[in-house]
């Protein structure tokens, strides 16, 4: 997740989080034996309703019209879908009885009314929440990108908060002390460089080394269940923006993911003598198939410039492609991670040359800013996904690098410093694509890799269906 917001000033976005804060508080299971070092709770989804085919756009609170001429009668306009934390309250927090626990979470961490999953967790009668933990951006996601976080005491709750995003990336045993459980409750974006997955794997890490058990709450992935694509991250570039071998685009969710790096041998770094306990608590009424719109759940937003649904969308799409080599993404400040620009290339010729890449389920066109005064204000182009089903998320960053190499007189990616280097490959995950490219430059075979990816992805997507939690 660093460096590819940190090209955008978050000081104005404060006030946007402060706000939410106050109103709320980058495809059916299979058994299988679990390896002995862990012990995942049994789940079921046996109880999940069926919903009829969503519609594209379903909002959040229906309307009464004002001028309605006799009582309306009300109507529940709560979202069908039941997040992790709604399940956990209607079953009268059995799950967290008699234990005090740590809250891991972040603005994002709501229940499908908006309230905070703090708030709701403090009113459960029969449990003690005792600590807070907060991942990068911090508790109340007002911190920037990259910013390392000190521990403090929560002026809202008293409770002390624990930052696993300043000198400690994971929690540590005096933290941990007297928990008898975590409870982690965080909105990803189905993207495996945002950093809460890996917040969340060394969590569960610190927790199994000290006793404490780990319960996850979950959330939908924003771009659905199906989507798989990308590199899968090399072991070697295991860093605070990777800990998985998964792709770039995993279409898990957060307890599925869980599940996933507890049950597979090998992906946690813990002693095999160790014993954990995992707990998750599924969604209720969440297929697949939905993406973030078709759930009715207001978009929280989960960093400073992933705001609603459509920049969830982008990161995955641009943030590969913008590290090196002269894109940026975004207008301005507007339009995070789906405005396109090169500063090497006008407007007019990046258009005509982003149309003749035909990709697949992209479609391409300009957009010019004004100021209030009318004067213009930048112009970029703005990449929209016309066709969900052919569209491959990470396919266009691939190409951007290509054009990069095209539109600098010097190979960018040969040309890079150590730091740079290092920074896009942690994140994009392929020493393959890395040593191709810095050879190749321009003339790089963008399709042979897709093609490779794609078979890495279906293989991914078979073995991780054992921990699937949904169809």
């Amino acid at each position: 997740m660093r460096s590819l917001v940190s090209k955008f000033p978050v000081s104005s976005l404060i006030p946007l989080f402060a706000t939410f804060v106050a109103l709320f508080g980058l495809a059916g299971c299979t058994s299988e034996p679990t390896p002995a070092d862990t012990r995942i709770s049994p789940v079921t989804t046996a109880q999940t309703p069926v919903i009829t085919a969503p519609s594209q756009q379903r909002p959040a609170t229906p309307v009464t019209p004002a001028n309605a001429a006799s009582p309306v009668i009300p109507r529940d306009t709560s979202p069908a879908i039941m997040l992790g934390i709604d399940v956990l309250e209607a079953e009268g927090f059995r799950q967290i009885a008699g234990k005090r626990i740590g809250l891991l979470s972040h603005p994002a961490g709501v229940n499908r009314h908006g309230v905070s999953t703090i708030d709701v967790l403090l009113r459960a009668k029969n449990a003690k929440l005792v600590a807070l933990f907060g991942p990068e951006h911090g508790i109340y996601g007002n911190a920037p990108a990259s910013q390392n976080i000190a521990d403090t005491i929560d002026k809202r709750t008293g409770l002390p908060a624990y930052s696993l995003y300043g000198k400690n990336r994971r929690p540590t045993k005096e933290q941990l002390k007297g928990l008898d459980a975590l409870v982690i409750d965080m909105q990803d974006i189905g993207v495996r460089s945002y950093t809460f997955s890996v917040c969340m794997k060394y969590a569960i890490e610190a927790c199994f080394e000290h006793g404490v058990e780990v319960i996850v709450l979950d959330r939908p992935n924003p771009l659905g269940g199906l989507k798989v694509d990308g590199p899968i991250l090399d072991k070697t570039l295991f860093s605070g923006v990777g800990q998985m071998p998964i792709p770039y685009v995993h279409g898990l969710t957060m307890a599925e993911l869980a599940r996933m790096t507890v049950g597979t041998p090998g992906w946690l770094d813990v002693s095999a003598n160790i014993k954990g306990r995992l707990t998750v608590v599924p969604m209720r009424g969440w297929r697949r198939a939905m993406r973030w719109p078709e759930t009715g759940l207001r978009f929280v937003p989960t960093s400073p410039y992933i705001r609603d649904f459509h920049a969830c969308v982008g990161y995955a799409m641009t943030g590969l492609g913008c590290q090196i080599g002269g894109f940026k993404h975004g207008i301005g400040t507007q339009f995070p991670f789906r405005g396109l620009s090169h500063k090497a290339r006008s407007v007019n010729l990046l258009l005509r040359d982003l149309n003749a890449l035909k990709t697949p389920g992209l479609g391409f066109r300009k957009i010019t800013l004004t100021a209030p005064n009318g004067s213009p204000k930048g112009d970029g182009i703005f990449v929209e996904v016309t066709d969900w089903d052919s569209w491959r998320p990470t396919e266009l960053s691939f190409h951007l690098m290509r054009l990069a190499c095209a539109y600098n007189a010097q190979n960018p990616f040969a040309a890079a410093s150590p730091a740079s280097a290092r920074s896009f490959n942690i994140h994009t995950g392929s020493r393959w694509w890395w040593n191709t490219i810095v050879k190749d430059g321009a003339s790089i075979d963008v399709n042979l890799f897709l093609r490779a990816w794609h078979r890495e992805c279906l293989k991914f997507q078979g073995a991780s269906r054992q921990f699937w939690l949904y169809n």
